[in-house]
This record gives structure tokens, C-alpha cells and sequence, in this order.
């Protein structure tokens, strides 16, 4: 749910951020597209929200820039983030981390690495191998020490989410397991 009250006319910048961001399943909506959902029913699957809910936050992302929804050939709508939206990952990973570090004894659920050399990220975004800031697209994620599959067999979103790729890369339930 939103603050009860619109910041527009007061200067406070965090306020008014988290009048865009500040509710869970707007962030799990962004960590996802991150993680290159990109598909409403694949959202709506994934997170398991009410459809209603997830309509409401998309609409609300798309009208403050934070992702864009585009048409394809078919009719299929796609949202993907904008330059503003990548924009939020140092935000995203700095709660993934400390979820980890606060709710994960095992380690991290899901590890960061620069693509091209496999190095791990430190909190800042650095390639902990080559020491190069690496860019959001050039970031892989994978299944960490402390991920925990469910005991079912998984769905083929959950299969492609948790496959190794890179940040950004779409992902879909028709994408095939490996």
C-alpha cells in the first residue's frame, strides 16, 4: 500500500521514491524484470500476486518511466526497464544482500558475477577478479550456497530464473530448462 499522503510538496526525495517503489510487490515486480521476467502471466506466476494488484503496479511503473510495455508481433505485451529502472539495481542488491546476510545462514541465495570472467561482485558492483565496476547488463546471476529448491519439480519460469544468465536477459515459461 502507498504512504497515505502524496510528497509532491515536501522535500524529501526518500519519500517521494518510495511513493514509486516503497511497496513489496513493486520491488519484487522490479527484482524480477531484473532478473528478465518480462511477460504479465509470468510475472503474475512467478510472484504469485493477485492479477488485480499486478495490473495497478505495472500500470503505475510504466507512468513513472520505471519500465516501458511494449507490443510485439502477436500481441504479446512485454515490460522491461528503462534506463531509470536499471537504475534502482544497486538499491535492489543492496536488499538482496542484506537479506542474505540477515535471513540466509546457508549464504546467498543468489550469486552475482561479471560475465566475462566469472568474478564475483562485492557490494558496490565490483568484479572481485578483474576489478572492473561492472555494468548491469554484464552481470551474470546464479542459484548461491544458500538457495534452497523446493522439493517439487519446478515450473519452467522458475527452472530459467534460476538457470545461470545474465541480468536483463529474457526469460519466459516456454524458455527450456538445461
Amino acid at each position: 500500500m502507498a504512504l497515505p499522503s502524496t510528497y509532491a510538496d515536501r522535500n524529501c526525495s526518500l519519500a517521494r521514491a518510495l511513493e514509486v517503489v516503497g511497496e513489496r510487490w513493486t520491488l519484487l515486480i522490479i527484482r524480477d524484470a531484473f532478473f528478465g521476467v518480462r511477460r504479465f502471466g509470468d510475472f503474475a506466476a512467478q510472484l504469485g500476486i493477485p492479477r488485480a494488484v499486478l495490473t495497478s503496479r505495472l500500470k503505475s511503473l510504466v507512468q513513472e518511466g520505471v519500465l516501458t510495455r511494449d507490443e510485439a508481433a502477436g500481441g504479446i505485451v512485454e515490460y522491461q526497464l528503462t534506463g531509470k529502472g536499471v537504475e534502482l539495481w544497486p538499491i535492489v542488491r543492496a536488499l538482496m544482500g542484506w537479506g542474505d546476510a540477515h535471513y540466509s545462514p546457508a549464504g546467498v541465495k543468489r550469486a552475482v558475477r561479471h560475465d566475462a570472467d566469472g568474478g564475483l561482485l562485492d557490494h558496490d558492483g565490483r568484479c572481485q577478479d578483474c576489478g572492473e565496476v561492472v555494468p548491469v547488463p554484464d552481470i551474470r546471476i546464479e542459484p548461491g550456497p544458500g538457495y534452497e529448491p523446493s522439493g517439487a519439480v519446478p515450473d519452467p519460469l522458475s527452472a530459467a530464473i534460476n538457470t545461470p544468465h545474465r541480468l536483463l536477459e529474457p526469460v519466459t515459461a516456454a524458455r527450456p530448462a538445461p
